[in-house]
């Protein structure tokens, strides 16, 4: 790959019937995240001759000649349009920056500040509604609310990746930020489930997929060899709105009332999603009638099928200290409720190390290495510091369990919330990579799709399990916690097998 004043452009590729391996790309420290990149599969240029391009021995372990794992999911143009410009003779070139790219990243990042800090901030609305308005419904119930909202808003992603590259990001950002407006608009006169139900699971989840999808693709159009940096800046838009926005409203719902806390909420949305619109572009040619469609034949590879459990017991755990933490806090007795309430934004803190963390270590160590770790970690700091705080609060209730134990019960709380924040945010970033190893450049798309609308499920279904074992156990969250900690254990096995697979149990091997 060469880099001249015009930007970066990307190496030739034999021209054949169907794109070839290339050698692996330098790595760039790209940080990895959970969704759609529009340009991140195999790229082409002017079509050469066999002698400049060398093929695949197939006698090489697989492993070893993996192109460089994409950070997020492509849009589905990325290797049809490299065969088709590889066809046309065009070279395909990325600014690396520039007023225009820095621009879109602005933009970008405005949106995944309103996007996914709403995302992050689940945990204080759900505390606040089983208080509430939803005070007569149990916690099962009230968790479809937050677990629909999550599911669409990782779902339709799938979906979204294909009308990204057919029709470029305007509408789609446009939609988005009608819908996700508006949601917040009306939640302060939502009053009965179903209002909830359709005002924030339905609509904000369909605005947060429309929205953050094409934000993030639009990065990948305009940076190739400073693609990592630039997509971790408009990823860290979501980690400081899951900071902001949990004591923004923890400060305005005691003295406003949750109508106008929301309406507030609203009116900043207004402004970033503005932002948002105005400034994120595409450049890339466009391809009609492109789709990623799941293909659930390549479950049958071993090492694939176990790396999407492993991805589907995450998610299935991932959510659920970040919906129920501030709820466990402020039973537990330990805690005042306006502490309990930044708990969230100390786990969210944690969260944003996490995401950048795994450019430079995945890089260094191994992608699924530095996955068994940070599962561990997550496993390890929800059983032996959770649990324990939980015991020690009398398992969820402040009728005296906590006298003599409150400053451990918070000291536990508050250490769990940012350790499990740091190794989820990496266990986010590094699924994709994790995926992209398993496969060929251009098939990427096609082993991301099929994972994740398994994944999805897990998304959908992982909230209101945790609160019908809150509701079995008598309200006290051992249950809850237990499950989480299943999950990541699940996890951590399949993540360890898979490895097994492909490389053996040698842990000096980088994998």
């Amino acid at each position: 790959m060469t880099t001249d004043h015009k930007g970066s452009t990307p190496g030739p590729v034999e021209r054949q019937t169907t794109l070839q391996s290339i050698p692996p790309l330098p790595p760039t420290g790209e940080v990895a995240l959970p969704r759609f990149d529009a340009s991140e599969q195999t790229l082409t240029e002017k079509p050469c001759d066999s002698s400049c391009c060398p093929q695949d021995d197939p006698s090489k372990p697989e492993h070893q000649h993996q192109p460089q794992s994409p950070a997020i999911l492509p849009s589905a143009s990325s290797s049809t349009d490299a065969e088709r410009l590889a066809e046309d003779g065009e070279e395909v070139t990325y600014p690396e920056g520039g007023l225009q790219a820095w621009l879109v990243v602005l933009g970008s990042f405005c949106g995944m500040l309103a996007a996914f800090g709403l995302m992050n901030t689940i945990g204080v609305l759900q505390a606040y509604l089983s208080t509430n308005q939803l005070s007569n419904y149990s916690e099962s119930q009230i968790g479809w609310i937050f677990s629909l909202y999550v599911f669409l808003s990782f779902f339709c992603g799938i979906q979204i990746g294909p009308v990204f590259d057919a029709h470029g990001p305007k509408w789609l950002i446009l939609a988005g930020n009608v819908l996700l407006v508006v949601s917040t608009l009306l939640l302060g006169v939502c009053t009965e489930y179903w209002h909830f139900l359709i005002v924030f699971g339905l609509l904000a989840g369909a605005g947060t997929s429309l929205i953050f999808t094409p934000a993030i693709s639009a990065i990948g159009h305009f940076f190739l060899l400073k693609r990592g940096n630039a997509t971790g800046i408009g990823a860290m838009g979501g980690s400081i709105g899951g900071v902001v926005f949990p004591l923004m409203l923890q400060s305005l719902l005691p003295r406003l009332g949750f109508a106008w806390s929301t309406r507030i909420l609203g009116f900043i949305f207004i402004a970033l999603c503005g932002v948002a619109q105005l400034l994120i572009r595409s450049r890339l040619p466009r391809k009609p009638g492109s789709s990623v469609l799941p293909d659930f034949r390549i479950l049958r590879e071993p090492a694939f099928a176990l790396s999407t459990a492993g991805v589907f017991f995450m998610e299935w755990g991932l959510f659920i200290p970040i919906a129920y933490l501030t709820s466990y806090a402020l039973s537990s007795g330990a805690m005042t409720e306006t502490f309990s309430y930044q708990l969230i934004a100390i786990l969210n803190a944690g969260s944003s190390i996490g995401r950048w963390a795994p450019g430079y270590f995945g890089d260094r160590f191994g992608r699924f290495n530095c996955m068994v770790v940070t599962l561990f970690l997550c496993g390890l700091t929800t059983l032996a510091l959770w649990l324990p705080a939980s015991f020690l609060s009398a398992n969820g209730h402040s009728d005296g369990g906590v006298v003599g134990n409150g400053g451990v019960v918070k000291a536990l709380t508050i250490t769990y919330a940012f350790v499990f924040g740091v190794a989820s945010g990496s266990n986010i970033s590094l699924t994709p990579v994790c995926i992209g190893q398993l496969c060929d450049t251009h098939e990427y798309g096609r082993y991301y799709a099929t994972c994740y609308t398994i994944v999805s499920f897990g998304t959908l279904t992982g909230i209101p399990i945790a609160g019908a074992l809150l509701e079995a156990c008598g309200d006290r969250y051992y249950g809850t916690i237990l499950f989480t900690g299943g999950c990541y254990v699940v996890s951590l096995a399949a993540f360890v097998w898979a490895r097994w697979i492909k490389v053996g149990g040698g842990w000096t091997v980088k994998y």
